[in-house]
C-alpha cells in the first residue's frame, strides 16, 4: 500500500515528568518518585504516531534557540519525519511541558515557547507542501491565527483536515464547516462550540445534531461518533495495564489520520486508534510508548 502523505502543523515541546504517590496541595512540597525527560508535544507526537503507524510525513513548527531543540529535531529525523520546515526561532526557547504523573493519570502545564512563533505566513509560505498532502493534521497548540489560516489553505486546496481541539478555546461556527474530522474530549466538545453548562444537554445529542464530523474521546471510555445512517456509535477503551496516558489522545490522532488517509470508513478507522492507543498507555512517556502499525494490527488480530 501507498504511504498516505500527511503534514501535521503544530507544537513541537520536550516533556518533564515527574511521578509521585502524593499529589501536592497549594502551598505543600511533596517527594516524588522518580523524573523523566521526553521529546513531545501534541504536534510532534502526533507526527510520530503518524510515521510509526505507517505515514510520510512532514513537520511544520518551530523550536528556539537551545539544546533542547537539536534533541526534538533529531528524534523526528529518526523516526523519518521531514523536518526541514520546522524553524529555529532566534532568541527563544523550545517549547516545555511539566507533567505529574499521579496515580495513573497526569496534570500538565505546557510553556509555549517557540510555538507561539508559529506564524500564518509561515504556513502560506508552505503552500505546495500544504497541496501534496492527503491531510492535514492540526492541534491548538501554536497560535490560533495560524490553526485559522493553515485550514483556510487546505480547505482551498482541497486538502482533508483533522483538527484535535486541544487546547480547547471557542471556535467559529464557519471555520469550523471546514474541517473534516474534529475530535474533542467530552471537556473539549463543549468549549469549542462555545457552550455553558445550561445548553450542554449530551455529548450524544451534539454529536448527532451539530453539523460537524465529530469523533469525540473517552479516554478508557473509547470513543464515540456518528455513522453514516445517523446514528451514534461507541467503539468501547480495551483492558489494559495503564502505566502512563500521557500522549495516549495524540497516538488515537495520529492513528485516525492514517487510516481515513488510505480510504478506511470512519467506523474502521475509529476502532483502530482506539487499539492503537490502548497499547500506547502501556509504556512511560508520550513518544516511546506510540506503538507501530505491526503492533496494533497483531493486537486487533487477538
Amino acid at each position: 500500500m501507498k504511504k498516505p502523505k500527511i503534514t501535521v502543523v503544530g507544537s513541537l515541546n520536550i516533556d518533564m515528568v515527574n511521578e509521585t504517590k502524593h499529589f501536592p496541595n497549594q502551598g505543600e512540597t511533596v517527594i516524588g518518585t522518580a523524573f523523566y525527560s521526553f521529546v513531545g508535544g501534541k504536534g510532534a507526537n502526533q507526527a510520530v504516531a503518524c510515521a510509526r503507524l505507517g505515514a510520510q510525513v512532514t513537520m511544520i513548527g518551530c523550536v528556539g534557540e537551545d539544546h533542547f531543540a537539536k534533541q526534538l529535531l533529531e528524534t523526528l529525523d529518526r523516526e523519518g519525519i521531514t523536518t526541514k520546515y520546522v524553524k529555529t526561532v532566534p532568541h527563544q526557547t523550545t517549547g516545555v511541558a511539566t507533567i505529574t504523573l499521579y496515580d495513573n493519570d497526569n496534570r500538565i502545564i505546557v510553556t509555549p515557547g517557540a510555538n507561539h512563533r508559529l506564524l500564518p505566513e509561515d504556513v502560506v509560505s508552505l503552500k505546495e507542501v500544504i497541496a501534496d498532502s492527503d491531510m492535514v493534521l492540526l492541534q491548538q497548540e501554536i497560535p490560533f491565527e495560524t490553526v485559522e489560516a493553515t485550514i483556510k489553505l487546505a480547505n482551498e486546496l482541497q486538502v482533508p483536515v483533522m483538527l484535535n481541539p486541544a487546547p480547547a478555546i471557542e471556535l467559529p461556527s464557519e471555520l469550523l464547516k471546514q474541517v473534516d474530522v474534529i475530535t474533542p474530549n467530552e471537556y473539549e466538545l463543549a468549549v469549542l462550540l462555545g457552550l455553558d453548562e445550561k445548553q450542554v444537554q449530551s455529548f450524544e445529542y451534539i454529536i448527532k445534531w451539530y453539523p460537524y464530523r465529530i469523533v469525540m474521546t473517552g479516554g478508557s471510555n473509547g470513543a464515540f461518533y456518528k455513522s453514516p445512517d445517523g446514528q451514534i456509535k461507541h467503539e468501547p477503551g480495551r483492558q489494559v495495564d495503564v502505566v502512563d496516558t500521557t500522549g495516549a489522545g495524540d497516538t488515537f490522532n495520529g492513528a485516525l489520520a492514517v487510516k481515513l488517509s488510505e480510504g478506511s470508513t470512519l467506523e474502521e478507522a475509529v476502532k483502530f486508534a482506539v487499539a492503537a492507543s490502548a497499547l500506547s498507555v502501556m509504556k512511560l512517556g508520550a513518544q516511546s510508548g506510540m506503538p507501530l502499525r505491526s503492533d496494533v494490527e497483531r493486537y486487533m488480530e487477538s
